[in-house]
């Protein structure tokens, strides 16, 4: 029969069945809706076949068995590879070829192996050192420099078996970082420092890197090296004696190092660094102490301070290198050594022999110390205090007990003379001719000797003490577990702790301080050592040294002036009172830095023309100086004096001489100008003297800063020149009182010549109102009628010199009050003046001439002995432009 239907068992299965020719059997399988392989790739289900049925209405229809289809879609190259991240990234160590830095991947939708499978990648960037496989393993080609590139971007792409690529390259980041040293990151090798700036940290933004290595703890050692800055480290250059009363030292120290000067000239021959008063001994030099500079017999309390620098003593049977000695000045049979303090072997050695007294026995003689630090090259500073039998050694503050003591018999008293030597040692006997011997190799300063008194603990450490180290901001935020140890000098500092973090923290807050306001410029060494443990490692991490520096600016160079009342004149008598004249009442010290403020946006013509800005700073002085200009004071008739109350509350000393008045000690110029006002000049017997001449000089830093010399003029008023220079005096000393008057040019110079007469016509005013005291008028009449044609000659000169008094101006002080005597005064003197011009206009004969001229001697030799008395109140009613 025919066949009329086709029929799929499947649940909606998007495929149909037609038939094409019935009697045949011929039918069509289509699609119902576009097939996606992408969706699915195999379709599979029944079909049967159905005749046309047998009845009248198509009913009892048969069907055929049933046949299974399968149907597999074929896929079409539509999609494009894609990758799977839209950026790669990763990080290599420079220095190594990689197999296989990174692996990037492509997918395809396409649902066929042909066309969904990655068949190649493809690097697009030219020029690189990588290469890619098939797979997608990204390699280098050749080894990677982090000092040369840091990082790599290079784009990838990728192409499926049916050659399509992919639609959008991917990003690949390839960072470069350096080969992993283990060590501190993150800091700078010069660390900047600026005068007054407190304490900077050093390493602000230091970290360790261990490379991962498995660290249990961590040992840090930081070291500032300053023993090339002065004696060891940045210390007050002041002089020893302003050092130990700053420190509050006992008083009578002798330097027996002193800077060469006039009074002090055994170390003129001495090799000398002026800056920081170091005396260099090479072994072919010693200086004699005089006579009377240090007490021949020394009491069972003393100390003896010094610096030195010493390194081990050349040759194999090292002599002994004498610092200090007291020997036999001369002597045939002996050459004994009283006291002494020298270097042998590298030990210091104290040598006291006592004087014989009535125990006759054994006693402590050398005292043996032996340390390192004596020969390594290094400044320290010592103290040996005896207090006998007790001898004890302070090096750089910290006490050592000597290890040997050897006793010996006292010396017996003799009469020769002893010499006292610094940097080798005098043999006066055993010799045929007296030497030095025993010379000191290295640098000595600061020698000094205290008889009768012994320093204290405080004391010692102030005058050692530092004024640069290391120190650490806020110890209180230390990490938990960090351990830390400074030295005394605070120039070594030991870190230790378990945990990385807190020690990179703690070394972060490490900071560098300098207290001097004017620091040694230059650079401080600074030395970082690391020690790491490991858990469990036989070969731990090594961490190399820090080496930094700090560099110190050289601080603004202080310019200091003296200012003041450089010339005045006082009256003989208040010179030969009990108190004196005060010669520096109104003395101003200040202190000025120079400064120049340059804004950005000035040009350079500008900035070229810009004012200096002068900035006023406050800072200390170390001394003053008083010296007399000309011949020495004569004790015999006069002193520079000053009440040493005046000194108490103060870091002050004084010293008096016929060269002057000197003020020492580490004090503000505040205290130094309260003090140079007090200073007195008396002269008892001033008759022989008319002027004297002083200079002041003041010093900060030991004569590093020096100020102007300002010289001072001082005139002593005797009674034949008082009366001028006294009004003189009274203008200068009390300038508030003038009045600035100012005249047109054209009259400058007759003012000018009208002061000459106007003081001339008081006098003369003056004069004839005393005239009632003159009783010997007609001596002078009967004697000068006998000289008549030399008084013609007189008269001629003397009308030749009238001066012309219409200029004369006369101001009278408002300020001042006046009393009624002083009123009858003057009017009595307008009366006398009105009587003298009448008489001098109406001159009809010489005689009358003859008597004026007699007169006004008369009245010039009475007013020598009057004008003592006159003077003062002369010059309270007058003052004159």
């Amino acid at each position: 029969g025919e066949i009329c239907a086709f029929k799929i068992h499947g649940q909606e299965m998007p495929f149909e069945a037609v038939v094409l020719n019935k009697t045949s059997g011929e039918g069509r399988l289509r699609a119902k809706s576009p097939i996606d392989c992408e969706l699915q790739k195999e379709y599979t289900f029944v079909i049967q076949a159905y005749d046309c049925g047998s009845g009248p209405g198509g009913t009892n229809w048969k069907k055929s068995h049933k046949a299974v289809v399968h149907i597999q879609v074929k896929d079409v190259n539509e999609f494009s590879p894609a990758f799977k991240e839209s950026v790669y990234k990763t990080t290599v160590t420079e220095g190594k070829i990689y197999d296989s830095i990174l692996q990037v991947e492509a997918i395809d939708e396409d649902c066929s192996p042909q066309y969904s499978q990655i068949c190649n990648y493809e690097i697009v960037t030219t020029d690189v050192p990588f290469a890619i496989d098939r797979n997608g393993n990204i390699r280098n080609t050749e080894k990677l420099n982090y000092d040369k590139q840091h990082q790599y971007e290079i784009m990838v792409t990728a192409f499926d078996c049916g050659q399509k690529h992919a639609t959008e390259d991917v990003l690949v980041r390839v960072n470069v970082k350096p080969v992993c040293k283990p060590g501190w990151q993150d800091w700078n090798k010069r660390i900047e420092y600026k005068p007054g700036a407190g304490s900077i940290p050093l390493f602000p933004s230091i970290h360790l890197e261990t490379c991962d290595g498995p660290v249990s703890s961590i040992h840090t050692t930081i070291e500032l090296q300053t023993n090339y800055i002065g004696k060891g480290c940045d210390r007050e250059t002041y002089s020893e004696k302003s050092l130990q009363k700053l420190c509050g030292a006992s008083s009578g120290a002798i330097d027996l190092l002193p800077s060469p000067s006039a009074t002090a000239n055994w170390t003129a021959g001495l090799l000398m660094d002026n800056n920081d008063m170091i005396f260099k001994f090479d072994g072919k030099q010693g200086a004699k102490i005089p006579d009377g500079i240090v007490p021949k017999n020394l009491t069972d309390q003393f100390t003896i301070t010094l610096w030195m620098k010493h390194g081990p003593s050349p040759g194999l049977r090292a002599e002994k290198e004498t610092i200090l000695c007291n020997s036999d000045k001369t002597g045939k049979s002996m050459n004994r050594h009283h006291y002494a303090l020298y270097v042998h072997n590298c030990r210091l050695v104290f040598l006291l022999r006592k004087d014989f007294d009535q125990a006759d026995t054994f006693r402590p003689a050398e005292f043996h110390w032996k340390l390192d630090q004596i020969c390594d090259k290094e400044w320290h500073y010592y103290v040996v205090n005896v207090e006998f039998p007790v001898v004890t050694l302070y090096m750089d503050g910290t006490t050592y007990e000597p290890y040997l003591v050897t006793n010996d018999w006292p010396i017996h008293p003799s009469h020769i003379a002893m010499q006292l030597t610094v940097g080798a040692c005098w043999q006066g006997g055993e010799v045929t001719k007296p030497r030095f011997a025993q010379y000191f190799h290295g640098s000595l300063a600061s020698l000094t000797i205290r008889p009768g008194k012994i320093e204290s603990q405080k004391v010692i450490s102030c005058l050692q003490a530092c004024k640069e180290g290391l120190d650490i901001n806020s110890l209180e935020s230390l990490g938990q577990g960090i351990k830390y140890h400074f030295n005394p000098s605070q120039s070594v500092l030991v870190m230790e702790g378990d945990d990385i973090e807190n020690i990179n923290q703690a070394l972060q807050k490490v900071s560098y301080i300098n207290s001097r306001q004017f620091p040694t410029a230059g650079a401080r060494r600074l030395k970082v050592s690391s020690k790491v443990q490991c858990f469990g490692e036989d070969v731990c991490i090594s961490i190399p040294d820090i080496d930094a520096y700090v560099m110190v600016f050289q601080a603004n160079e202080p310019k200091i002036t003296i200012s003041g009342m450089d010339h005045f004149a006082r009256p003989a008598a208040q010179f030969e009172s009990e108190r004196g004249v005060l010669l520096l009442p109104d003395i101003r010290i200040v202190s000025t830095v120079t400064k120049m403020e340059h804004p950005v946006e000035l040009k350079e013509h500008d900035r070229a023309n810009k004012p200096v800005v002068l900035e006023e700073m406050l800072h200390n002085l170390d001394f003053c100086d008083i010296l007399v200009i000309g011949a020495e004071l004569d004790p015999e008739q006069e002193c520079l004096e000053l009440d040493h109350v005046e000194l108490q509350g103060k870091h002050l000393d004084a010293t008096n001489s016929t060269a002057g008045y000197s003020i020492y000690g580490v004090d503000s110029m505040h205290n130094y100008e309260q003090v140079l006002r007090q200073i007195r000049y008396r002269n008892w017997y001033t008759s022989a003297t008319f002027d004297r001449k002083f200079s002041v000089k003041c010093s900060e830093l030991n004569g590093r800063y020096t100020s102007n010399e300002f010289n001072l003029e001082v005139n002593i008023l005797h009674s034949s020149n008082s009366n001028f220079m006294d009004h003189v005096n009274h203008m200068i000393v009390q300038p508030q009182f003038l009045q600035s008057v100012h005249h047109p040019e054209g009259s400058i110079r007759a003012v000018h010549n009208s002061v000459v007469p106007s003081v001339a016509t008081i006098v003369i005013i003056i004069c004839v109102s005393i005239l009632i005291f003159i009783i010997t008028l007609g001596v002078y009449r009967i004697r000068t009628a006998h000289q008549h044609s030399s008084a013609d000659n007189d008269g001629s000169k003397e009308n030749e010199m009238d001066w012309d008094d219409s200029a004369l101006t006369i101001t009278v002080n408002p300020m001042e009050k006046y009393e009624k005597p002083h009123q009858t005064e003057e009017e009595s003197e307008e009366e006398d003046l009105e009587d003298e011009e009448e008489d001098t206009t109406s001159a009809e004969s010489d005689e009358s001439e003859e008597e004026e001229e007699e007169e006004e001697e008369e009245e010039e030799e009475v007013v020598v002995q009057k004008e003592g008395k006159q003077n003062a109140t002369r010059q309270e009613q007058l003052e004159w432009d």
